[in-house]
């Protein structure tokens, strides 16, 4: 979608889809405009709850099943399961994806994990196709005036142009963009508290055949998970660069995340983006 800076700020029911790596500041923007009238559609809450729910909770169970107190109560249906994943804690949704390696480190098998990829990936698109129908629902059921599409850190990676073209079809897509401060922290901070993450396949197994040879390892169960994600984070978020920037030179519109993080309220933020439309 494009229109200049009059058109936008003239919108009656304002959509705007925000791009950009995990940690730029689109859930802190998502969370601060839905005090003035903003639908918060989160790409990853969706995955989690709508997606991946029963895969995530199968996931529970077969640990908790490994404690003979549980066990008994499970199988005795004494006790049941939920998630209780929210906008601001999808740490279910990251455990389920897991890391690669040493399962006594808690690391999963190569084929485990690729499998879980996959699931993850075809969640994620279609959660991703579903904010068409709450741009709609938003208003309707829920009475919000304006909608935020809060996307996965992952949507560049999608690789499916129909993906992008409905996004675009539907909201203004605006792509937050981190300087090279904004990387040192981010790599940082990766390396601080290794998080589950997504990967293309062809990516991963590039990086996976050069961590191995790095570290003269023959079997992936001899990775170490946290350290393979510390490796290989750097490596995968500056391949996300110019994806990122190539989807939003064709479909949307670039912001600075030192920009975006000065943004206290919905008049800054809509003046923010009315520049990127200048």
């Amino acid at each position: 979608m494009r229109m200049t800076r009059a058109e936008f700020l003239a919108w009656p029911r304002k959509r705007v889809t925000l791009l950009g790596m995990s940690g730029v500041g689109k859930t802190r923007l998502a969370n601060m405009l839905r005090c003035d009238d903003w639908f918060h559609y989160s790409v990853d809450y969706r995955i989690g709850t709508r997606y991946l729910d029963e895969p995530i909770l199968d996931n529970i169970k077969v640990q908790a099943m490994q404690v003979p107190f549980l066990r008994d109560l499970l199988r005795s249906d004494s006790i049941y399961v939920s998630n209780n994943i929210t906008v601001d804690n999808l740490k279910p949704l990251s455990t389920f994806l897991g890391m690669l390696g040493d399962p006594e480190k808690g690391g999963l098998a190569l084929e485990e994990f690729k499998r879980r990829q996959h699931l993850h990936l075809d969640a994620e698109i279609k959660a991703t196709r579903d904010a068409a129908d709450f741009v709609e629902k938003a208003g309707s059921i829920y009475g919000y005036d304006h909608f935020l599409n809060d996307s996965s850190g992952s949507f560049c990676e999608i690789d499916d142009k129909r993906v992008f073209d409905q996004v675009a079809e539907h909201t203004l897509m605006i792509y937050i963009e981190a300087n090279p401060e904004d990387e040192r922290f981010l790599i940082e901070r990766a390396a601080n508290d290794p998080k589950p993450l997504y990967y293309r396949e062809p990516f991963l197994d590039q990086q996976l055949a050069d961590y191995m040879k790095a570290r003269k390892l023959e079997f992936t169960t001899q990775i170490d998970p946290a350290d393979f994600v510390r490796w290989v984070f750097p490596h995968l978020f500056r391949s996300r660069v110019p994806r990122y920037a190539e989807i939003a030179k064709e479909y949307g519109y670039t912001i600075a995340a030192r920009d975006a993080f000065e943004v206290n309220n919905c008049d800054e933020f809509l003046e923010l983006i009315g520049r990127a439309l200048d």
